[in-house]
């Protein structure tokens, strides 16, 4: 399968998006609140698989991810495994931390695992670059390379019919003004309720 760059130019329309995007106001969200416990599929931000690690995340994510039929990204993976060439061997913490993600890695399913294809890669480009030209972030400090990875998960979870589960509120706020076909369902640790 190839990648039709007129088609997706056709669909996203960069050369006629011009302004800044802003993150919307907290009551025209989609939060995990108002979720149903049963519901449409979801797909996991590696904001995820961090806060159940490290023991933050809410109840209610708790919930969806006991109740809901859950897929994850080839991406996330890759910013999980990203710890076991990170990590320093010698720190007193590097090997439960490492014995922990691949606990977490091996509980996957492998048939609920997706790569992005080549269509997703070439959309999730050209979506990165309208997200950061919009947002007016500084060049250099590492957006642009976060950003399609966000882009990769919100375009497969999109591909995919399912909602992302995340923490990261304006990523995937801007993501989804950008494409509003794709579905999201926002959640805040209890240490970021103050935050963006």
């Amino acid at each position: 399968m190839g990648f039709n760059l007129a088609e997706t130019l056709r669909s996203l329309k960069p050369h006629r998006r011009q302004g800044t995007l802003a993150r919307r106001a907290d009551d025209e969200l989609p939060w995990v609140n108002d979720e149903p416990t049963i519901g449409g599929p979801l797909f996991l931000d590696a904001t995820v698989y961090l806060d159940v690690l490290q023991g933050r995340s809410p109840a209610e994510v708790d919930r969806l991810l006991t109740y809901r039929l859950c897929h994850h990204s080839a991406v996330c993976l890759s910013e999980l495994t990203h710890a076991f060439g990170r990590l320093d061997p010698t720190h007193t913490s590097t090997k439960t931390v490492l014995k922990t993600i691949q606990a977490t890695l091996a509980d996957i399913p492998e048939h609920r695992l997706h790569a992005p294809d080549v269509t997703i890669w070439g959309q999730a480009g050209i979506l990165a670059g309208l997200l950061f030209r919009m947002s007016n972030l500084p060049r250099g400090a590492g957006h642009e390379r976060k950003f399609v990875n966000d882009a990769l998960v919100f375009l497969q979870a999109r591909q995919l019919g399912a909602s992302v589960l995340t923490g990261n509120t304006r990523d995937f706020d801007l993501l989804s003004q950008l494409v509003p076909t794709g579905r999201i369902v926002l959640y805040r640790t209890p240490q970021a309720s103050g935050s963006v």
